[in-house]
C-alpha cells in the first residue's frame, strides 16, 4: 500500500520538523517528507487539511484485561481503543489472571495481539514468579518469547534480597527492571493521600513516604548493581527531586508519570467520586504541580495512559471500597496536549513526551517520522472538541474521573505499519 498524506502540519519530535509538508509512505515505511520519491503512484491519498500528522503515541502502561480478566475488557476492545487514541505502540503490564511469568503465556498474548493487526502490544514480564515477591522469574526465557522488560506492576516485593538479586541477574544480560516505587508495609490499606482531604473523608491514608522509602531502597540498589532501573508512575514532588539527584549521579534512571496525574489532586475526590480511586493515589496540588513541571523539563521521561479498565460494579461502591484504575487510552492524546498547552510547551516537544521518548525507555522503533522509520503515525484535529462520555469511548472500561469533561483534541486517521487502522 502506498499513501501520500498532504496539507497535514508534519511534526517529528525527534528532528523538530514542524512544517505543513506532504508524507509519503511505501511498504510499511515512511520513504519521505516533502518530494515524492520518483515513480511514486500512490494507492490511497489523504486530504489532512487543519489536521496533525505525528508519530504514533506509545504507551507505556495499557492494562489489556486479557489473559484472565475478559469480564473487564477484551484485547478487542482495548486493541480498537488503542487506535481510537492514536497509540500504535504498548506496553502490556504482567498483572494479568494468570501473571505474565511463563513464555508460553508471553507467546499466547503476542499471537493474538498480532492477529487483530492493530496497535503493536510489548509484554512486560512478571518480574518474579506469579508476582508473589519470593523467587525471581525466568527473564532469558520471557525476553525470548517477547518480554521487553520485567516488572513487578503493583504487587509488593518486600524481601529486598530478592530485589538485589533480580537487578544483579538482569544488569548481567542487559534487561531493564521496572518498579513503581511503594513501600508496602506504609501503604498497607490505604486508597487516598495522607493529608487533609483524606483525614476530612474518613479514608484510610498512603503517606509520602511510602514512595520516597521506596524510592530510597530502589536507587541504592541500582546504584549498587548497574541495572536499568525504570520507575513507574511517580506520584510526588519528593520522588521527582529524588530522581533529579539519582539522574544528576548517573545512575541508568528513567521514570514516568500517569497522565491523570497532571490533572487531578486530592481535593477531585473531595466527593467521594470512586473514579478518582487511582493507583497511585491523587496526591496534594504542590505534588500535582511538581509531576507536571518534571516532565516539562525532562526529570520525568515520559507520559503514559496508565490505561486501567474496571467493570461498572466494582466502581458504583463507596470510594475506599471502589477498584482502582481510569481508562486511558481515548484520552491519552487530549490530556497530553491539555497538559502542554497550559505548560506552553511547543507541540513537539509535548508530543515527544508521549511518543519518542517512551518509544526510547521500550527500546522499540518508533515516535518518529524519519525515513524508512515504520509508517506508525496519527493524524488528529486539535481543535476538535468533544465531551467524554460513555459513549464516546471504544473501550469496554467506562470508569473515567473525566466524564463529562469537554477536551480538545479527536484522532481521525491512525496508520500502523502503511496501514490504515483506524477512522473515525
Amino acid at each position: 500500500m502506498r499513501i501520500d498524506i498532504r496539507n497535514a502540519r508534519v511534526i517529528d519530535p525527534v528532528s523538530g520538523h514542524d512544517a505543513t509538508t506532504p508524507l509519503f509512505i511505501a511498504d510499511g515505511r515512511i520513504v519521505a517528507l516533502g518530494s515524492a520519491p520518483d515513480g511514486f503512484r500512490p494507492d490511497r491519498s489523504i486530504d489532512a487539511k487543519g489536521l496533525v500528522a505525528c508519530p504514533g503515541l506509545v504507551d507505556l502502561s495499557a492494562r489489556l484485561r486479557e489473559p484472565g480478566n475478559e469480564y473487564r475488557a477484551t484485547l478487542e476492545s482495548e486493541m480498537q481503543a488503542a487506535v481510537a487514541g492514536g497509540v500504535t505502540s504498548l506496553a502490556c503490564p504482567p498483572d494479568t489472571d494468570p501473571p505474565l511469568d511463563e513464555p508460553g503465556l508471553v507467546e499466547m498474548l503476542k499471537r493474538r495481539a498480532e492477529s487483530l493487526r492493530q496497535a503493536r502490544v510489548y509484554p512486560l514480564g512478571a518480574l518474579t514468579l506469579g508476582l508473589a515477591g519470593q523467587k525471581i522469574a525466568e527473564m532469558g526465557e520471557l525476553a525470548e518469547a517477547g518480554c521487553v522488560a520485567f516488572f513487578q506492576a503493583d504487587a509488593p516485593l518486600t524481601d529486598l534480597n530478592v530485589l538485589l538479586q533480580a537487578m544483579r541477574y538482569a544488569a548481567t544480560f542487559g534487561y531493564a527492571v521496572w518498579l513503581r516505587p511503594q513501600d508496602s508495609h506504609l501503604a498497607h490499606g490505604g486508597v487516598a493521600h495522607e493529608g487533609e482531604v483524606s483525614t476530612r473523608l474518613g479514608l484510610p491514608p498512603i503517606p509520602v513516604v511510602a514512595e520516597t522509602v521506596a524510592l530510597h531502597a530502589i536507587l541504592e540498589l541500582a546504584e549498587a548493581t548497574g541495572a536499568r532501573v525504570h520507575l513507574a508512575r511517580l506520584s510526588t514532588a519528593r520522588g521527582v527531586a529524588l530522581v533529579a539527584a539519582a539522574k544528576a549521579r548517573g545512575l541508568a534512571v528513567t521514570c514516568d508519570v500517569g497522565v491523570h496525574h497532571l490533572h487531578l489532586c486530592d481535593r477531585d475526590a473531595g466527593d467521594f467520586n470512586a473514579n478518582m480511586n487511582l493507583v497511585p493515589p491523587l496526591r496534594d496540588p504542590r505534588d500535582r504541580d511538581a509531576l507536571r513541571r518534571g516532565l516539562a523539563d525532562g526529570t520525568i521521561d515520559a507520559v503514559c495512559s496508565d490505561h486501567t479498565p474496571v467493570d461498572d460494579d466494582a466502581k458504583q461502591v463507596p470510594f475506599g471500597e471502589a477498584e482502582p484504575g481510569a481508562t486511558g487510552l481515548e484520552l491519552f492524546l487530549p490530556l497530553v496536549l491539555k497538559w502542554g498547552g497550559e505548560m506552553t510547551l511547543p507541540l513537539a516537544a509535548t508530543l515527544a513526551a508521549a511518543s519518542s521518548r517512551p518509544a526510547a525507555i521500550l527500546g522499540v522503533e518508533g515516535g518518529t517520522l524519519a525515513g524508512g522509520r515504520a509508517a506508525d503515525l496519527c493524524l488528529f484535529d486539535p481543535e476538535r472538541h468533544w465531551i467524554v462520555s460513555p459513549s464516546a469511548l471504544a473501550s469496554q472500561g467506562r470508569n473515567s474521573p473525566f466524564l463529562g469533561l469537554e477536551v480538545a483534541g479527536r484522532v481521525v486517521t491512525t496508520i500502523i505499519d502503511g496501514r490504515v487502522v483506524y477512522t473515525g
